[in-house]
């Protein structure tokens, strides 16, 4: 096997793919409310997202049942704003869309978070991150809480005119992923020893935190909901996470571990595709600009 054994510094967080029930429903969420901007439809598929990254593809798969609330599966999908009245403007044009859809909002130190969920009850965080210089990291995990954090007055200070008027302000993109598993020590020597994130942050067997390149956490994997569970069946919910390599020798070192782990691989000629052992379906292409 190569003697890389880690993933690159820039490695980055690409879109999620969900499989849905009600397309138009879906769409107008993500593109009214969150205030992404569709990029592509082709037949049942939409692609949205912001300053031409792809943040959220939609796939029309109305013939699929809801996954049970305790299997494997997306626990949320994170999207992460550039300032904070970016956030304030998306956090304010969901709570008008969907009232009610507020799970929770917290200060995280590193970031500022809101916890929504869609209408097909993904759940969905609109984070903003902290200066990389204001964290802070003890025996080589990051520390992180959850603090209260008032939405309202988060509006208040940080909603402007642009985001009154509905508009969508700056860049959006995945900043990272959770992920519901069976155990987290599993998913921790695969996310881990064979993808090759490193640990940021271990919460014994509920869950772990990793990343690349020293981001607080590109995936989170937990058991909150779903202790135990087995290999995923094709539900609704969550169709694919992309994550983006800087090089094609990155990509073909993370395919060398893969298959060094006897995971299978598949490559479709622009994808690298594999699932984790709960078969969450992942897949792996090469952009240059990925960044953390």
């Amino acid at each position: 096997m190569s003697t890389s054994t880690r993933l690159a510094a820039d490695t980055a967080m690409g879109a999620v793919t969900l499989n849905v029930a009600d397309l138009d429903a879906m769409t107008s969420y993500y593109r009214d409310g969150v205030g992404l901007a569709v990029m592509e439809q082709t037949g049942p598929r939409v692609t949205l997202g912001r300053a031409g990254r792809p943040v959220v593809v939609l796939a029309h798969t109305p013939e699929l049942r809801h996954a049970g609330p305790r299997e494997a599966g997306l626990f949320h999908t994170a999207i992460v704003f550039a300032t904070e009245a970016a956030l304030a403007a998306a956090v304010y044009s969901v709570a008008r869309l969907r009232p009610g859809s507020l799970t929770g909002s917290s200060d995280h130190l590193v970031s500022k978070a809101f916890y929504f969920d869609d209408p097909e009850g993904n759940g969905v965080e609109l984070y903003w991150d902290r200066d990389r210089t204001t964290w802070s990291w003890v025996h080589g995990q990051v520390e992180m809480s959850t603090l209260f954090l008032d939405p309202n007055a988060y509006l208040r200070e940080h909603l402007d005119e642009r985001g009154l008027a509905g508009e969508a302000i700056g860049e959006a993109r995945v900043g990272h992923i959770h992920l519901s598993v069976g155990e987290v020590a599993t998913a921790r020597d695969f996310y881990a020893t064979t993808l090759g994130f490193d640990v940021t942050l271990a919460l014994g067997d509920q869950a772990v935190f990793v990343s690349a390149g020293g981001y607080h956490h590109h995936m989170a994997m937990n058991v909150w909901n779903s202790r135990g569970a087995g290999r995923r069946q094709r539900t609704l919910g969550l169709g694919r996470v992309d994550l983006e390599l800087p090089s094609s020798d990155e990509a073909g070192a993370l395919v060398e571990r893969l298959q060094h782990y006897r995971v299978p691989v598949r490559d479709d000629g622009g994808r690298v595709h594999f699932e984790d052992p709960w078969a969450n379906a992942v897949s792996l292409t090469v952009t240059p600009s990925a960044t953390s």
